[in-house]
């Protein structure tokens, strides 16, 4: 990214549109909900393969890993991308019916 500067002395950089993804981030020891900030013309999995060590989620929800106990609720948090079994996007969720793996 490059500033950019006014003749008044103010500085502009470019802005990185991005549009919030509703997910659940499974880790090890907790399950994740919040919102992943992905690029218009961008898959979830883009995102993902950009991200170096620690992947962005707004509006965080840190429960157990059975997904039962609040443990924390965050407006940020950083999680590390070597520590992500699986992302999920909320909007793909549905009820699991009795007999159904």
């Amino acid at each position: 990214m490059f500033a950019n500067f006014e003749e008044k002395g103010k500085i502009f950089t470019q802005v990185v549109t991005k549009e919030p993804v509703d997910v659940v981030i499974q880790t090890a020891s907790s399950c994740i909900y919040g919102c992943v900030h992905v690029r218009p013309e961008d898959r979830l999995k883009d995102e993902l393969d950009r991200t170096t060590a620690f992947l962005a989620v707004t509006k965080a929800k840190i429960f157990d890993r059975d997904g039962k106990n609040l443990l924390y609720e965050s407006a940020f948090v950083a999680v590390n991308v070597a520590n992500i079994e699986w992302v999920l996007p909320q909007s793909e969720l549905k009820e699991n019916k009795a007999g159904e793996p």
